[in-house]
């Protein structure tokens, strides 16, 4: 692409980022750290808001007509539609991308993405508006949804592109922090206004204290990478084509093997990703002896083990390669499936240690998880084929694991989340094992 195309693609915003760089210093790789980071907590603060709600609001307050159990289901079931509909926004997002400019793109994402989780604070409760409240809720969901593939902006490349050759695993590392960090925030959230606030307050309106935050952390996060993509360094990539949008189904269907072993390839870690944040913070609320505060308590704890996990995660790679990082980590998270999960049914000594080795491992996994497969693109398929990816991976691991995972339990008891879990981890190694490319390239 010329200087002249990518300078005509240009918008106010753009510019008046720009204008924070007219000293032309170069970006250093921990500048484009913090906004990386900056942006990725607040996604991740907008899903956990919305997954903890599901468990702990939903049920009661939008499907009060069925049981505790099915009205958890129920509410998993629309927590889904936000990863079925990621790939739509992604369609969607790339077209405005290519027509309108980066900046545009992310204002219009981040602000459907904070719009649509703020106005689930203003949602009624079934008592009021009947049916319609579902479909409300379900609306929303699938705004978030869009929003999050729309929001895909190429910062992971960039900074696994300008990080120093033999710090590569830790700069992979740095954009999966934003999962623990988002986990924190609202899971501390939640906890103070139902350990402050009576049941029936806390349903009536504490609940949608944590909605709003949403909208502001949103804006924070939108400058913060608005910053980032007017730099030179995004723009020389840009220009090279390195982060240059590409027609989604001209690289689905000229990459679609790169593609289905990155989706493949993370699978370990995705589906650990809910079973250990999501889903045992229902079952504990449905059938443990802890109260939900002290179980995001707990959830807390264990975010914070799974910060240091990555951080190791990102040495680790450094040393031995990331290929090897995931392949280990998803044998580790095969033997946990045989055996942890029980432990939730085990008391309160069998909860905490099913979520701090979870978290653990988690770390390990999820810290090398994101863009394995990135540098594997040509350099014109790279930025829509990290985005279909990582839509895809999603999709096929996480989407729907709080709901099947929950039904497995329900129905056959905890051994089965062992067996599904187990699933996600041969995923892995079986797509490790048939991508040889990896190995040659010293992934």
């Amino acid at each position: 692409m010329t200087g002249s195309i990518a300078a005509s693609n240009s918008t106010p915003l753009e510019r008046d980022a720009r204008a924070l760089h007219a000293h032309d210093r170069p970006i250093a790789p921990g500048e484009i750290a913090i906004g990386v980071i900056i942006g990725r907590t607040s996604e991740f603060f907008d899903f956990f808001v919305y997954a903890i709600a599901s468990v702990l609001v939903f049920p009661s307050l939008i499907f009060p007509f069925v049981d505790a159990i099915t009205g958890t289901l129920y509410s998993f079931a629309l927590f889904a539609l936000a990863f079925v509909a990621r790939p739509v926004g992604t369609l969607v997002f790339m077209a405005i991308d290519r027509a309108h400019g980066r900046g545009v793109k992310l204002t219009i994402a981040l602000f459907l993405l904070g719009g649509s989780t703020m106005a689930i604070a203003f949602l009624p409760a079934y008592a009021q508006i009947g049916s319609a409240a579902i479909w409300l809720l379900a609306i929303l969901r699938i705004g978030q949804g869009v929003a999050l593939g729309g929001a895909w902006d190429g910062l992971p490349s960039l900074l696994s592109l300008n990080a120093p050759a033999d710090r590569r695993g830790w700069y992979a590392m740095i954009p999966q922090l934003g999962a623990p960090l988002g986990l924190m925030v609202a899971a501390a959230l939640f906890a103070f206004f139902m350990a402050s606030l009576s049941t029936e307050d806390f349903l009536s309106w504490g609940w949608r204290y944590p909605f709003f935050v949403a909208f502001a952390i949103n804006v924070v996060a939108l400058f913060a990478r608005l910053r980032l993509v007017a730099t030179p360094e995004f723009q020389e990539l840009f220009e090279s084509r390195e982060l240059q949008p590409s027609p989604a189904f001209a690289t689905l269907f000229s990459q679609w093997r790169t593609i289905v072993l990155g989706a493949f390839a993370p699978l370990a870690s995705f589906a650990l990703f809910h079973l250990v944040t999501v889903f045992p913070l229902s079952w504990v609320t449905l059938y443990g002896r802890e109260t939900p505060v002290t179980f995001l308590v707990i959830e807390i704890v264990g975010a914070v083990v799974g910060v240091l996990a990555m951080l190791a995660s990102g040495l680790i790679a450094d040393r031995v390669g990331r290929r090897a990082v995931l392949g280990v980590s998803a044998v580790l998270i095969g033997a946990y499936s045989g055996f942890a999960p029980q432990l939730l049914g085990a008391g309160s000594l069998g909860e905490i240690v099913y979520m701090i080795a979870g978290f653990a491992l988690l770390g390990l996994a999820f810290g090398q998880s994101s863009g394995a497969v990135n540098a594997s693109f040509p350099a014109e398929y790279r930025y829509t084929g990290a985005a279909i990816v990582a839509n895809s991976a999603w999709l096929l691991g996480a989407g729907f694991a709080p709901l099947v995972a929950l039904f497995l339990a329900s129905e056959f008891g905890l051994w089965s989340v062992g067996a599904y879990l187990l699933s996600g981890a041969a995923c892995t190694l079986a797509a490790l094992g048939i991508n040889k490319e990896w190995a040659r390239r010293g992934q």
